[in-house]
C-alpha cells in the first residue's frame, strides 16, 4: 500500500513538472569560497528556478515553514504554535485575496514565480527525506502567492494587531503599541566623497536566523537581470542589494498602516453589528486545523472565523474588533520588487516604485549616475481628517471604510539633496538629510501619523556627519561600524541621571557607579562599562514597566539605586567580579563557534541579545546582512558579509565561515562580473 501511495505521489509530481518550460541544463549554479550562489541562466524564469534549488540546498527547512500554512500543515509540524499561523492565514483570507487580485500581477513576475515554484517542487521531489510534512508538495503558483501574502501581512503589522487582540491588550478606544525593529541606510553623492564615487550602505537590523533572516544570492539572466542582494526564505528575488547600475536598501518605518474598529454588537445576537444604522450579519465560518500533540498524535481542531465590512474580526474580553490594512486587497509587492531588480536607471526605478505594492519600508537608493534618493514608502489610506485615526474607531459607519490610498508622490521623499547625503535609522522621515534639505512635515497630511522621531542611531549619525566636509571610504566604514552612544543617551524615560550621582554617597555600589561614570559610551569588546550598562538598563527598564512609571517624570532614585544593586549582585554572582569586559559577557554563537561580539542595542552597529549561559548573553539580531557599495562611472565595488554563513547545515563548511569576518567588522569582496565569478568558483553545477 505504501509503495502504491509513493508511486501516486511521484506521478502527481511528474504531471505537475511536465508543464515546466525550465530546462535545468540551461542553469548554472556557481559557488565561490563563501558559498554564495551565483545563478546564471538564459531566462528570468530559469534563474528563479536555480535560486529556489540553491536556497533549498542551504535551508529547505525554513523555506518550507514559510509555506506550510498555505497547506494548513504548520500545526502538523510545530503543534499549537504552528496551528496559530494556519488559523491566521484563514482569518486574513489570504487565499481569497490572491484569487481576487491574481490578474493584477504582470505576466513577467508570474513567469518568475512559475520558475521558482518549479524549482522548489523539483528539489522536494529529488529530496523527499527533507520534506517536513507529507503531501505538502507540489505547491502551485497561487499557493505560493497565498504564502507570500501572509508574509506581507506580517510586514504590515497585522501580526502585532492580531496578537494584541487575542491577548486582550487592545481595550476600548486605545492604541495598539507597535514593536520597533532597527535598520540603517546611508547614501552619499560624489561631491561628498573624497574618491568621487557614490556610496550606499545596505544595513538592515534583522533576526540573525529564522524566517526573516537574510540569505545572499546573485541572479543573472540573458534577459537583463543581474542582481546581488539579500532575500528572505521563500523569496524568488532579492529585496535589497545592487545591480550593475543601481541599488537600494530598506529600513522599517512606522506610519499608521492599520485601522482598528470596535464593533457595536446587537444586544441579543452576538453575530450582528450596527453599520450605517442597520444591523448587519458578521460572516461566520470555521477554520479546520490539525494540531500535533506529544508523541506525534495529530488532532482536528475547529476555530471560529469572523469577517465584517472592514475586514477580519476578533472577539476578546473587551469587545468585538475588526481591522483593515492594504494587504487585504493588494498582492503586488512581489511585482514591485521584481521591477526594482530589473531597473537600469532612476526613471525605471521610479516606475517600479509607482506600482505601490510594497506595504511599508523606507527606501534608500543610489546609482552610478550619482543620484541618491529617499522615500518613506507606505500603503497609507486617504482618511477623513474629521476622525481620530490614531485611536480606536467606532466600527458602525461606511465613512471610515477605506476606499483609496495615497500615491507615491504624496509620501515624504527627497532626491539629490544639496548637502550631498541622506540617512535613515528608523527615525522620522522629516529628518533624513542636512537640516537645509529635510522635507517639511507640515507639507504632509497629519493622518500619516509617523510614530518614530529620533533614536540614538539618528542622533549619533548627526554627531558624526558634522565632522566631515567630505568622507573617505574609511570614514564611511567608521560611520557604519560606529558603536558609541550619543551624549546624552536617548531613552523614552530619563536614563542619564546615573552619570550625575556622587558615588561616595553610595558606598555599597560605589565601584559600579564609578565604572558606569567612567565609561566612554562605547561598546567594543574590550569595553568595561558596556556590559554593566546593559544589565543596569535591563533591570531599570523592567522596574519602570512594573511600576508603570510616567516617562515625563524623573525616575525615582530608589529605582535607580535598586537597579544598580541588582547589576552589581548579578556580576558578582555570575562572574565573581564587576569589572567584566564586554568580550566575556556577550557572544556571537553558532554550532561550536563562540566569539566575542561588540555593540549594544540602538547603536549604529547594533547587537541585540538573549540569555545564553553562565550569565552571558548571545546575539540574536542587529547587524545582519551588510553590503557596502561604491558606484563609479563604469564600475561597481561591492563588499558584503552575513552574520554566520550561507548554509544552515552544521556539516557545511559555509555554516560558520563568515563569523570571524562579521565580528571583526570585515567583509568579503563580491562581483557582478561573470568572468571574475567563474575564476573564483569552487563548484559549478546544474540544479538536478
Amino acid at each position: 500500500m505504501k509503495m502504491i501511495f509513493r508511486i501516486i505521489v511521484i506521478f502527481v509530481f511528474f504531471v505537475e513538472l511536465s508543464y515546466s518550460q525550465v530546462e535545468p541544463l540551461n542553469i548554472d549554479i556557481v559557488r565561490g569560497p563563501y558559498g554564495t550562489p551565483h545563478i546564471f541562466a538564459k531566462t528570468d524564469k530559469e534563474t528563479a528556478y536555480g535560486l529556489a534549488w540553491a536556497h533549498a540546498e542551504d535551508d529547505f527547512k525554513t523555506i518550507q515553514q514559510t509555506f506550510l500554512p498555505v497547506k494548513n500543515a504548520l500545526g502538523k509540524y510545530l503543534g499549537k504554535d504552528g496551528a496559530m499561523l494556519d488559523y491566521v492565514i484563514q482569518l486574513l483570507r489570504c487565499e481569497e485575496t490572491v484569487a481576487a487580485h491574481y490578474d493584477d500581477l504582470s505576466p513577467a513576475v508570474i513567469n518568475v514565480i512559475e520558475g521558482y515554484v518549479e524549482g522548489i517542487n523539483a528539489y522536494a521531489l529529488n529530496h523527499p527525506e527533507e520534506v517536513l510534512v507529507k503531501n505538502t508538495f507540489p505547491i502551485s503558483v497561487k499557493e505560493y502567492l497565498v504564502g507570500f501574502n501572509l508574509v506581507i501581512h506580517f510586514f504590515s503589522d497585522a501580526g502585532d494587531v492580531i496578537r494584541d487582540l487575542f491577548g486582550n491588550k487592545i481595550s476600548s478606544l486605545t492604541d495598539s503599541t507597535l514593536t520597533s525593529i532597527g535598520s540603517n541606510a546611508f547614501a552619499f553623492r560624489r561631491a561628498k566623497t573624497k574618491d568621487g564615487k557614490t556610496y550606499l550602505n545596505v544595513n538592515t537590523h534583522q533576526p540573525l536566523e529564522g524566517a526573516f533572516a537574510w540569505y545572499e544570492a546573485h541572479l543573472v539572466s540573458e534577459e537583463g537581470w543581474n542582481m546581488l542582494g539579500g532575500l528572505f526564505p521563500g523569496a524568488p528575488m532579492p529585496f535589497i542589494g545592487t545591480n550593475e547600475n543601481l541599488g537600494w536598501t530598506h529600513t522599517y518605518n512606522y506610519p499608521d498602516l492599520i485601522d482598528i474598529y470596535q464593533l457595536q454588537m446587537h444586544p441579543k445576537n452576538k453575530n450582528q453589528y450596527l453599520f450605517d444604522d442597520k444591523w448587519v450579519d458578521l460572516e461566520v465560518s470555521k477554520a479546520k486545523l490539525r494540531v500535533k500533540l506529544k508523541f506525534g498524535i495529530t488532532i482536528p481542531v475547529r476555530k471560529e472565523l469572523l469577517w465584517s465590512k472592514y475586514g477580519p474580526v476578533v472577539r476578546n474580553d473587551n469587545g468585538v474588533f475588526s481591522f483593515h490594512l492594504n494587504a487585504l486587497e493588494n498582492i503586488s509587492a512581489i511585482d514591485q520588487w521584481y521591477h526594482m531588480n530589473k531597473s537600469s536607471n532612476y526613471e525605471e526605478f521610479m516606475e517600479a516604485l509607482n506600482i505601490m505594492g510594497i506595504p511599508r519600508f523606507n527606501i534608500m537608493y543610489a546609482d552610478k549616475e550619482d543620484n541618491i534618493y529617499y522615500v518613506s514608502n507606505a500603503q497609507l489610506p486617504v482618511r477623513d481628517t474629521s476622525y481620530d485615526w490614531e485611536g480606536l474607531l467606532q466600527g458602525n459607519t461606511s465613512k471610515t471604510c477605506i476606499g483609496e490610498y495615497h500615491k507615491l508622490a504624496d509620501l515624504p521623499q527627497l532626491l539629490n539633496p544639496s548637502q550631498g547625503y541622506l540617512f535613515n535609522t528608523n527615525n522620522s522621515p522629516f529628518n533624513c538629510a542636512h537640516s537645509l534639505d529635510n522635507p517639511i512635515e507640515e507639507d504632509y497630511t497629519e493622518t500619516f501619523s509617523f510614530r518614530e522621531k529620533i533614536n540614538n542611531r539618528s542622533l549619533r549619525f548627526e554627531e558624526l556627519i558634522k565632522g566631515y566636509d567630505q568622507i573617505s571610504y574609511q570614514d564611511f566604514m567608521d560611520i557604519k561600524y560606529d558603536q558609541q552612544y550619543p551624549t546624552p543617551i536617548f531613552c523614552p524615560f530619563e536614563i542619564n541621571d546615573v552619570f550625575k550621582y556622587n558615588s561616595v554617597d553610595h558606598p555599597e555600589i560605589k565601584d559600579l557607579i564609578d565604572i558606569i561614570q567612567s565609561w566612554d559610551r562605547k561598546a567594543d569588546t574590550n569595553s568595561i562599562g558596556a556590559a554593566q550598562w546593559y544589565m543596569y538598563y535591563d533591570f531599570l527598564n523592567k522596574r519602570i514597566s512594573q511600576v508603570k512609571h510616567d516617562f515625563d517624570s524623573p525616575v525615582p532614585s530608589d529605582l535607580v539605586i535598586n537597579s544598580l544593586k541588582n547589576t552589581r549582585d548579578y556580576f558578582l554572582d555570575k562572574f565573581g567580579r564587576i569589572d567584566v569586559p564586554l568580550k566575556d559577557f556577550q557572544k556571537h554563537l553558532r554550532g561550536d563557534v563562540e566569539l566575542p561580539v561588540s555593540g549594544l542595542v540602538d547603536m549604529i552597529a547594533a547587537t541585540s541579545t538573549v540569555s545564553y549561559k553562565d550569565g552571558m548573553v548571545k546575539a540574536v539580531s542587529g547587524d545582519s546582512y551588510i553590503m557596502l557599495v561604491r558606484y563609479g562611472e563604469d564600475k561597481v565595488d561591492i563588499e558584503t558579509v552575513l552574520p554566520y554563513g550561507i548554509s544552515a547545515h552544521p556539516d557545511s563548511p559555509n555554516f560558520t565561515d563568515q563569523m570571524h569576518l562579521y565580528v571583526n567588522h570585515q567583509r568579503k569582496k563580491m562581483s557582478l562580473d561573470k568572468e571574475i565569478i567563474l575564476k573564483g568558483a569552487t563548484k559549478i553545477y546544474h540544479p538536478k
